[in-house]
């Protein structure tokens, strides 16, 4: 994986002292510093609640970012301290805003009943079954264009809750945005099969996503297209489109559409608008990237 020799220490470390008990628990993990005094203040409370929900499979580990700066640099540690909630691996919830003992038993005691965790059954009750926050959270990561994260949330959510339809679909389109086409469509190949997810419309915006990333071409032949493109042709012009689209590139796609819409918006009875809405659909009509597009179309629209 081109790691160093220590960077390779640091993560079998992180692996045996956070991922491994997190297979089975919730563990807190608090990034901080001897010289940061937030970090004094807060140690405590974490260490206290820790200990009470001990019992309910929860765990606190410490990364000194100091020491420990590779494994801060992977999550993107920009200010201490830094606390996450983790589960199977993945950050399944920011912590860092819960500084008061009962925000933070709060905070768990929502994590604990929507998680499968030994001992963490809240008030002798059954754990839930409601993940919203965690799809959110994955969708969140997904928008920030962290795929594989956000591909890794989907699918432990979807295993967690294997009737979410919108766990599923959100595990397809990350998986196609992360390039892993055909895992893709064996995750909509599983979710079709399950008929409480099947005719959710959710999975129809995971539908687009695979539709659109079967126009994927190599490197080679999106080159020749985009030549193609280049002479004005608008059929070129399309498949150049479809593949640029396919192969991640989205703001070459959009150029694409777009000003292929503004020389002709009628062609082929509207098929740049249509495409366009095709793409904002499979990426999500909330996501900022399709959001300053939608804005970009509706100048040429009503400019």
């Amino acid at each position: 994986m081109g790691l160093s020799i220590d960077e390779q220490k640091a993560v079998d470390r992180f692996r045996s002292e956070v991922v491994e008990p997190s297979m089975s628990k919730l563990v807190i993990l608090d990034f901080y510093a001897d010289w940061c005094g937030p970090c004094k203040a807060l140690a405590p409370v974490l260490e206290k609640v820790a200990g009470e929900y001990a019992d309910k499979g929860v765990e606190l580990r410490k990364i000194d970012v100091d020491k420990e700066q590779f494994i801060a640099a992977q999550f993107q540690v920009q200010s201490i301290p830094t606390v996450y909630a983790m589960f199977q691996g993945q950050p399944v919830a920011d912590l860092t805003n819960a500084r008061s003992e009962s925000q933070l038993k709060q905070t768990l005691d929502q994590i604990l009943a929507q998680l499968p965790i030994e001992g963490g059954e809240v008030d002798g009750g059954a754990p839930q079954k409601d993940v919203s926050q965690f799809v959110e959270m994955a969708e969140q990561v997904l928008a920030e264009g962290d795929a594989e994260r956000a591909a890794g949330i989907f699918g432990q959510v979807a295993e967690m809750a294997p009737d979410n339809a919108a766990a599923h679909s959100g595990l397809v389109r990350a998986l196609v945005q992360a390039g892993h086409v055909e895992a893709a469509q064996a995750a909509m190949t599983s979710a079709e099969a399950n008929p409480a997810v099947a005719a959710d419309p959710a999975l129809a915006q995971a539908k687009t996503a695979l539709e659109l990333a079967g126009n994927r071409v190599d490197d080679s032949e999106l080159a020749e297209l985009k030549s193609k493109a280049a002479g004005g042709d608008m059929d070129a012009r399309y498949a150049y489109a479809e593949a640029a689209f396919a192969a991640g590139d989205r703001d070459g796609a959009a150029d694409e559409l777009l000003a292929m819409f503004e020389a002709d918006r009628e062609w082929n009875e509207g098929a740049a608008k249509s495409k366009l809405l095709q793409i904002f659909e499979a990426v999500g009509l909330e996501d900022a990237w399709v959001v300053a597009t939608r804005r970009r179309l509706s100048r040429l629209l009503f400019g």
